[in-house]
């Protein structure tokens, strides 16, 4: 998986993910990926504090855009990590 930072539409990040390896051109909405930015964003200090509350875009450049909310904070060495969102369902499936 490879994740990269592009120019902004309209919030703090905009990250592209693309996992090849697993047959995904590109994920419009990734929360696992976008939890493990969130984590090394805060582990480093990439932006200078031990916390981080960000509004993160990703999706647009293939028109399924996504707004994900990402929330971390670093604590004694240990780093509490929330992702969240909003969905609109497109499809819905059974197992059998």
């Amino acid at each position: 998986m490879s994740c990269i930072l592009t120019g902004l539409i309209n919030n703090h990040l905009c990250v592209r993910v693309f996992v090849d390896c697993f047959g995904i051109p590109e994920d419009p909405a990734t929360d696992s990926g976008n939890g493990c930015l969130a984590g090394y964003l805060v582990k480093h200090r990439y932006l200078g504090t031990p916390h981080i509350n960000l509004h993160v875009e990703q999706g647009y450049e293939i028109k399924r855009p996504s707004l994900l909310f990402l929330k971390a904070e670093e604590n004694q060495g240990e780093i509490t990590i929330s992702v969240g969102g909003k969905v609109i369902k497109i499809a819905k499936g059974e197992f059998i």
